[in-house]
């Protein structure tokens, strides 16, 4: 890119010498094995054509290889994978109706000059109409036929009508909208997992939210976003702050990436009074408000161990250059430790936007709506290491990514299993971290390299993850 910013100079110099056969005063430059004789003076006449524009031809080369050597140093520079050249402009969002995607739209609303094509969503019918009155997109994608039927009841008053898919297919329909330059994917959990693959097979920039994504398939998706050229920035706040403290950084300078986690509502718990939590106090979040699952996710510290395997697909580091440290204020969203012993640590208010809007908008900044940081009010940061005797998530996680190939979709197939029977009151909250050890003791990890084997590991360890649940849930309900 940057040295075809000298080719029209390079080209109207020739064509300058071309018509008169005069030269300014260029340097001499070296040609073949010897050198070419020195041009002084600032005109100089008689001089052959065939040599003049030998001459500028090698100057041409010269100032080329000086352009791309900079261009080089300039990505060389960057510790994250990608480097979109420009701001969003059309967006399609998987997960509308979630928390991710109804901040989303906010954002959109402050940027005024972002334009959102498609949208899929769950069974949130009433909030999904009201953002199609507001954002009239092209394509919407509901979860079953029973849901677009009535989705397409509640819109016929619409002047602007879209058009309705719904399923898998509808997902990755939105995901591939042609006119959508960038895809938010919001989705909880894998169903955002082939949508997510086939927009990045499409060369859309991704700004990533669904964690498991990469997760699942880590290898896999950074490999079709290397083909395709697509751009994956991240949502998530604590990736979202290393992609910030990256910027400008060379990867060989960086010791090593620190994660901050709130800790959860049972950061200062026993242990024994966390086996026994309940629904009601896993989902009391002390700083974030997320859907259901995250929030537990973040109680067991799972959220945190998810996000580790997603940073070494990220920013290609391994498990022994990315920690963990309990943060409880949520300000310092994390670090980068560089090998001089210097950190860089991004911070700002626990607000999901300000992430949202970077990855909307990046590379360039803009003016944001979130609250601004008052470090005078916040009076104290608080750091401390996490305890993975009393949240035995954590070290599952690094566990699964030390393993490698199929493991970190095991786990993550089986977390979500576990989550969703805690919520539904069939286990307690002990039994999700119990669920998640025991499928994982009875998978023999393999290359995750295929779409096939990332979803036959997925179906194994979702099936597997029942059939633990299923005593535990007679236990647990005192049958």
């Amino acid at each position: 890119m940057i040295a075809a910013l000298f080719l029209p100079q390079i080209f109207l110099t020739v064509n300058r010498l071309s018509s008169n056969k005069q030269m300014s005063y260029v340097p001499s430059v070296r040609v073949g094995t010897g050198w070419a004789s020195e041009v002084n003076g600032w005109r100089t006449r008689g001089l052959k054509f065939a040599i003049c524009r030998r001459r500028v031809v090698v100057l041409g080369l010269y100032f080329m290889r000086r352009a791309c050597g900079i261009a080089v140093q300039a990505f060389q520079r960057l510790g994250s994978p990608s480097f979109p050249m420009k701001s969003a402009k059309a967006i399609a969002v998987l997960g509308s109706t979630g928390s991710i995607g109804c901040n989303t739209l906010k954002v959109v609303e402050h940027l005024g000059d972002v334009r959102v094509v498609a949208m899929a969503a769950g069974r949130n019918t009433e909030k999904f109409v009201e953002q199609i009155e507001r954002f009239s997109p092209e394509l919407v994608a509901c979860g079953d036929e029973e849901c677009a039927e009535r989705l397409e009841r509640e819109i016929a008053k619409l002047d602007k009508r879209p058009r309705i898919e719904c399923g898998e297919a509808g997902l990755v329909s939105v995901a591939t909208h042609e006119e959508a330059d960038t895809v938010v994917s919001a989705t909880v959990g894998a169903v955002g997992f082939i949508p997510t693959l086939r927009a990045i097979e499409a060369g859309k920039r991704i700004a990533l939210a669904n964690k498991e994504t990469l997760v699942m398939a880590g290898e896999l998706m950074t490999a079709a976003a290397e083909r395709s050229g697509a751009e994956i920035v991240p949502v998530d706040s604590e990736h979202n702050a290393i992609h910030q403290c990256l910027r400008g950084e060379r990867s060989s300078e960086v010791r090593r990436l620190i994660l901050t986690a709130s800790g959860g509502p049972f950061r200062s718990w026993p242990k024994e009074k966390i086996l026994n939590a309940s629904r009601e106090q896993a989902l009391d979040h002390p700083n974030w408000k997320m859907g259901e699952k995250i929030t537990i996710d973040s109680a067991t510290l799972m959220n945190k161990g998810l996000e580790v395997i997603e940073a070494r697909w990220l920013f290609g580091f391994g498990a022994d250059e990315i920690s963990v440290i309990v943060h409880p204020q949520s300000i310092v969203h994390s670090m980068v430790e560089l090998i001089d012993g210097s950190i860089i640590a991004q911070l700002g208010v626990p607000d999901m936007k300000h992430a949202i809007q970077y990855a909307l908008t990046f590379p360039e900044r803009r003016s944001a709506s979130c609250e601004r940081l008052d470090l005078a009010k916040i009076g104290k940061l608080e750091f401390e290491d996490p305890d993975t005797d009393r949240f035995p998530c954590l070290g599952l996680a690094f566990e699964a990514l030390s393993t490698g190939g199929t493991m970190p979709a095991v786990l993550n197939a089986a977390n979500e299993v576990s989550v969703q029977a805690f919520l539904d009151g069939k286990i307690g909250f002990s039994e999700i971290s119990e669920t998640n050890s025991r499928v994982m003791r009875e998978h023999i990890s393999r290359p995750a390299d295929t779409l096939d084997a990332v979803l036959d590991a997925d179906s194994w360890a979702r099936t597997r993850a029942i059939m633990e649940i299923g005593p535990a849930a007679a236990v647990f309900s005192g049958n």
